[in-house]
Formats: structure tokens, sequence, C-alpha cells
């Protein structure tokens, strides 16, 4: 754990977003949290500032992205590994998320419009509140039958 005061560690968030994507991996990697390479495309704004916190206030200990309230709207994140990560009241919307691991992740309230996350894998999700219309998902993706309905009814469109 870093043990640093929350100013010293927001400005420490922000200094990290305003790098280049090179320049965040590297601090990523220092970090030892090259894992989360996602956080290499997020933007510099208030809510991902929040979340850059999170991440760097005790690095050594995460297990999961916890991502939540975190703006990853209109970014390329297929195949990124996001399982048991808490998205809730994450903004999403026109993400693509393909072929993306998602199993255990929770999408309580988080924006979904829009996204796509066609072949990712959707087992134990949670989705109470979450905005999903027009959200582009598969067939086969780990989803009950229950949760298929209930994201139907929601405005998810399902390709078969």
């Amino acid at each position: 754990m870093l043990n640093i005061p929350t100013q010293d560690l927001r400005y420490t968030a922000i200094q990290f977003l305003e790098q280049s994507p090179p320049q965040r991996l590297q601090i990523l990697n220092n970090l030892g949290i090259a894992r989360y390479e996602f956080l290499t495309k997020i933007y510099l704004n208030e809510a991902n500032i929040i979340c850059m916190m999170r991440f760097f206030k005790s690095p050594s200990q995460l297990k999961f992205p916890n991502l939540i309230g975190a703006d990853l709207s209109s970014l390329i994140l297929d195949g990124v590994n996001f399982i048991r990560g808490n998205l809730s009241g994450a903004n999403l919307q026109g993400s693509s998320l393909v072929n993306a691991d998602l199993l255990f992740a929770n999408f309580t309230k988080a924006d979904l419009r829009n996204a796509n996350l066609q072949g990712a894998t959707l087992n134990e999700t949670i989705w109470v509140e979450t905005l999903v219309d027009k959200c582009q998902l598969g067939v086969g993706t780990g989803l009950t039958q229950l949760q298929r309905q209930y994201l139907q009814l929601r405005g998810a469109r399902f390709n078969s």
C-alpha cells in the first residue's frame, strides 16, 4: 500500500491521465499492474481521476478491476479481462467489448447503450438497472434465459 494522502493521490491520477498511452503503460508496468492495459486508453475527466485514485491507492492488492463510475465510453476494449470487475455506474456507452471476459462482472446502473458485447463471456453477470438500449449481444454468451429476456425488454439486441 502506498499510503498516499488523498490530494497527492489525486495529483498522481491526473499526472497519469495526462501521459501518452506508451507512457501510461510504462507506469502500469512499474506498478506491476500492466495487465490493466485498458487504462492507457481512458480519458482525463473527473470520473476517471477518481477511478485512477483507487488503482493507485494500493496497486499491489489489485485482484479485480474496480471501475465504479469510470468513463469508458466509446473505447475499443475488445478482448479485455474484466472478470469480477465492478462496473457499477460505469459509462460504457458506445464501447466495443467484443470477445471480452466479463464473468462475474457487476453492471449495476452502468450505461451500455449502443455498446457491442458480441462474443463476450457473460456468465454470472449482474444487470440491475443497467441501460442496454441498442446494446449488441451474441448468442451463447453465458446469460441465463431470464437475463436474456430482461435485457431484451430493456432494449438489448441479440445477434444470431
